[in-house]
């Protein structure tokens, strides 16, 4: 079988289905932004193409984003025009769409089957829209007409899709019924034989840290630090938890942009408004406890929640973090939002202590709770372990779903275009 994956940053999502796929013999090619020359990944070849330069245009600014995303599908449409030219033509097209590129796939390959990687559906009212009314100023009526324009690059993918796919049954559940009886839910996967315990575990980051499960370690991990990921709140219960815990390591991983949302008035970035609000509350030497790792190789990554004695995790009512499963995986306590996303994979008590996403109050007092009771971080650990086993290993349990997946979209009658 031949297969086109298609993927802004590929492999994203498709990182470990993509070589499996290509280890049983299908011939798989891939269409990225990501890389500047054409190459062999895993078995799996990988074609580079471009943006077109395009001059300013007047806009409107509700559609700024269709405009973007049309500008991707058009340039990915080029490029499948070339690639069908050398004489590849797909049986089946596995692509992520948010980003707008898959949009004209089917019109180059009307024979193909596509199937999509279904990661969001953008809800125009509350908890979706306005959860946190402090960095939404907008105009209530006006932002749910520009959420519903938001949604038409979904709008013009799905119908040309047998199938989609989501990793959480709360992603599944934002897409409109006719979209969502098309969805499966399959997690991407985690590597549990990888993100394990490990009594030895040993960070070391030359002049920042050294730190061992002897240690108090207090872990915090977003991709890029910001409100989406409760940078915020954690912040600013800093100075309480810092006071509480005078022996505590706070380890904070992330980067500088922004993943989601909006960026920050001014020329600060998010992290350093917030350490900026506050950085006088904290001394120096309690300020000398805490370290920012910015973005870590994932082996480092791992050691981090290997010698975790705490893990903090907040979220929106988003798309849920990899991260907040392999600290599971890695048995690490854990105290994160009672929010939607995490409520599907942690029940209080369960695997993890909940607390409201706002209440800086409640999470030191968790926190600090759980760093009082060796008992109740190895009943949580356990806990939350077996079940990032049981419902998410990437070997026994999400590979095989998604194996048999791309097989039940192979086996559907194409749709008519």
């Amino acid at each position: 079988m031949k297969i086109l994956f298609i993927h802004q940053n590929f492999p994203g999502q498709y990182k470990h289905l993509a070589p499996l796929l290509a280890s049983k013999g299908h011939q798989c090619v891939a269409l990225t932004l990501r890389v500047k020359e054409a190459a062999t990944w895993n078995k799996v070849r990988v074609l580079p193409y471009k943006l077109p330069e395009r001059s300013g245009q007047n806009v409107h600014p509700w559609l700024l984003d269709l405009d973007s995303k049309v500008t991707r599908a058009e340039a990915c449409y080029r490029a499948a025009l070339k690639l069908k030219e050398a004489g590849f033509e797909p049986d089946l097209i596995l692509a992520h769409p948010g980003w707008g590129e898959a949009m004209f796939l089917r019109d180059v390959w009307p024979g193909a089957r596509m199937a999509l990687y279904c990661e969001l559906y953008h809800h125009a009212k509350y908890p979706h829209l306005f959860f946190d009314p402090e960095f939404d100023k907008s105009d209530p009526d006006t932002e749910m007409l520009r959420m519903r324009l938001k949604n038409l690059n979904n709008h013009l993918h799905f119908p040309r899709a047998e199938a989609g796919i989501s990793p959480t049954t709360f992603q599944a559940d934002t897409f409109p019924s006719e979209f969502r009886d098309k969805i499966t839910v399959i997690h991407d996967g985690i590597d549990t034989i990888s993100a394990a315990p490990d009594s030895n575990a040993r960070l070391t980051i030359e002049g920042v840290c050294d730190v061992t499960r002897d240690d108090e370690v207090i872990t915090f991990v977003n991709r890029n630090l910001e409100p989406y990921r409760g940078y915020h709140i954690f912040m600013r219960a800093l100075p309480h938890l810092l006071k509480e815990r005078p022996n505590a390591r706070v380890l904070i991983v992330g980067g500088d942009e922004v993943s989601y949302g909006a960026k920050p008035q001014g020329d600060r970035t998010w992290k350093q408004m917030f350490i900026d609000e506050v950085r006088g509350r904290i001394a120096d030497e309690d300020w000398a406890r805490v370290h920012f790792l910015g973005r870590i190789p994932y082996d480092q990554f791992l050691r981090l929640l290997q010698v975790s004695r705490v893990h903090v995790y907040l979220t929106y009512p988003f798309v849920l973090s990899w991260s907040l499963l392999e600290a599971m995986s890695c048995e690490a306590a854990i105290v994160a939002s009672d929010t939607a996303p995490v409520r599907e994979v942690i029940t209080h008590d369960e695997g993890g202590r909940l607390v409201d996403f706002f209440d800086g109050d409640a999470l030191v007092t968790e926190v600090c709770a759980l760093l009082e009771d060796p008992a109740a971080r190895k009943r949580l650990g356990q806990t939350a372990r077996k079940l990032a086993r049981d419902r998410y290993d990437l070997h026994s349990i999400s590979l095989p779903r998604q194996l048999e997946w791309v097989s039940g979209v192979m086996a559907t009658d194409l749709i008519s275009i």
